[in-house]
């Protein structure tokens, strides 16, 4: 099937010919849907604190974590331009010479390009769209009286302007301040000062980049991390990955033969989020905060934010403490019958994790053996938020293909929704990820894990694209805090949904929580 071309280009990008095999058959075969038991709910795997407990996690946090290597690690590698999808389809339909503005007349829903002409002045990156205009001899005001706004979406989206369809989220400015807009990555960079400050000052953020943004965003944080080095009186650890080439995936035909382009050579994609697993896997964090670049809020709002960072933080560190102590006496192998079954209780209670049926026809020893593989993993808290409609993964009781009962965060798509029990259990769900994640990836020897040895490989899936006009079969990874972590420690606390804010498209931030 390959040829010596093929194999060349699967050594450059440092993927081995097993692997490529493996993924055909994946699209021969198809990956399984999950099988969902049960929705996860405060009832049944949704840990929600009292005030006296929240209180008493943030204070431990605050006394414990100086002790820890802390790191934020920010996904930051998305393109912004689906941000911008209604701005561009207005102006393919529309030219200068048309009647745009009743166009803009005619939708006036939040999402609409009415909206965001109207409010354009409330946007961060005004001042600087005014500024870029004038620098090309052009006034936005008399663009607006005009109807000029083709205009005025070319100058921020095309790069004889600010270019924004063109550059990562990450730098595209989201907060106005009255120093001037503030960029995404800025706000995190306030944010790791608040909660990953270490006892000499040191601020820890990785941030993953993608190859031809690279450079810009080195330059851009740069630029700026001085101000808030002297405001937080903190030293930035600044780290950057890009995902790599050696986790894409092969493109294939309807026939599932590898999919080639004009040229003869086979077509990669890149595999989805789940490839930052191995990114993750390369940092030498204890704790490590995982939160979206476009998840963020003004300063104005930060505070529950860094409440409940606090919260999952302490909670994080305080099962860790509790899981090393068993894992240690389970280790010795010399532990009570009373021990055990603390443990026992904890591993179910604490942990959500369940006991088999047979467990209790196993010897002592073999009861140990079994505690002990279930403890010994990477160690994970993910906030829940309660579900208000917000797209995204849900948290679920799932047996996975080995029969395994376990808690994970599941996305619609993997799910059989032509199932009518299946969609049932889907439709009870109540609450949703946002993304917000504190992990322990040490073991208790304070070796680091292998973060790969926990993924589970059969939760990747398969999207139909197009190429070159041509239909082509694509095939993702498992997702970085789905199956990449399926067979992590897993514990879920709910949050508030204020600190969910993400920016899906350039109208979210006109929306309050952005504009505070």
């Amino acid at each position: 099937m390959f040829t010596p071309s093929d194999l060349k280009l699967f050594q450059a990008k440092g993927i081995d010919p097993e692997t490529i095999e493996q993924q055909i058959d994946n699209f021969k075969s198809g990956f399984p849907f999950i099988e969902l038991i049960a929705p996860a709910t405060p009832e049944n795997g949704i840990k929600i604190f009292t005030d006296q407990e929240l209180d008493k996690l943030q204070a431990f946090y605050d006394k414990n974590a100086e002790d820890y290597e802390i790191l934020k690690f920010v996904p930051a590698s998305g393109a912004a331009s689906r941000m911008f999808k209604h701005l561009f389809e207005f102006n393919e339909k529309y030219s200068k010479d048309s009647d745009g503005k009743s166009a803009l007349d005619s939708d006036k829903g939040f999402n609409s390009v009415y909206n965001f002409i109207k409010n354009l002045p409330k946007f961060a990156f005004y001042r600087d769209l005014v500024a870029i205009m004038k620098q090309n001899d052009l006034d936005l005001e008399n663009c607006l009286k005009d109807a000029d706004y083709s205009v005025i979406i070319e100058y921020l989206l095309e790069d004889k302007g600010l270019g924004y369809a063109n550059l990562p989220k990450a730098l595209l400015k989201f907060h106005n301040y009255a120093e001037g807009g503030r960029m995404a990555m800025e706000e995190h960079l306030v944010e790791g000062a608040e909660y990953c400050q270490n006892s000499e000052g040191r601020v820890a953020i990785h941030f993953t980049v993608s190859p031809e943004h690279s450079d810009r965003f080195i330059e851009e944080i740069n630029r700026v991390k001085d101000k808030y080095e002297e405001l937080f009186d903190v030293t930035y650890e600044l780290t950057f990955s890009i995902q790599k080439s050696s986790t894409d995936t092969i493109a294939v035909d309807s026939k599932n033969k590898p999919f080639r382009d004009e040229n003869d050579n086979i077509v990669f994609r890149p595999g989805g989020h789940g490839a930052l697993i191995e990114n993750l896997n390369d940092r030498e964090g204890e704790i490590i905060f995982i939160k979206n670049i476009d998840n963020i809020v003004p300063d104005a709002l930060k505070e529950t934010t860094y409440k409940y960072k606090r919260v999952l933080g302490g909670y994080l560190i305080e099962l860790r403490d509790k899981i090393f102590d068993y894992l240690e006496k389970l280790e010795d192998g010399n532990i009570t019958d009373n021990e055990l079954k603390k443990i026992i209780a904890f591993t179910k209670d604490k942990l959500c994790i369940v006991i088999p049926a047979d467990f209790e026809e196993l010897s002592k020893i073999e009861k140990i053996d079994y505690l002990f593989n279930k403890l010994h993993r990477p160690i994970r808290i993910c906030g829940m938020v309660k579900n208000e409609g917000e797209p995204g993964g849900g948290p679920f009781w799932i047996r996975n293909t080995e029969g395994e009962i376990s808690l994970q965060i599941v996305e619609s798509s993997q799910i059989d929704l032509a199932n009518s029990d299946q969609k049932e259990i889907f439709s009870k769900s109540t609450h949703f990820n946002p993304v917000d994640l504190v992990c322990y990836v040490r073991d208790f020897n304070g070796e680091q894990f292998d973060l790969r040895d926990f993924v589970d490989p059969s939760t990747g899936f398969i999207s139909v694209k197009s190429k070159d006009g041509r239909e082509l079969k694509a095939q993702e990874l498992p997702g970085l805090w789905n199956g990449a972590m399926a067979d992590w420690t897993t514990v879920f606390v709910e949050v508030p949904i204020l600190t969910f804010n993400p920016v899906k498209t350039v109208n979210d931030l006109l929306r309050k929580e952005h504009q505070a």
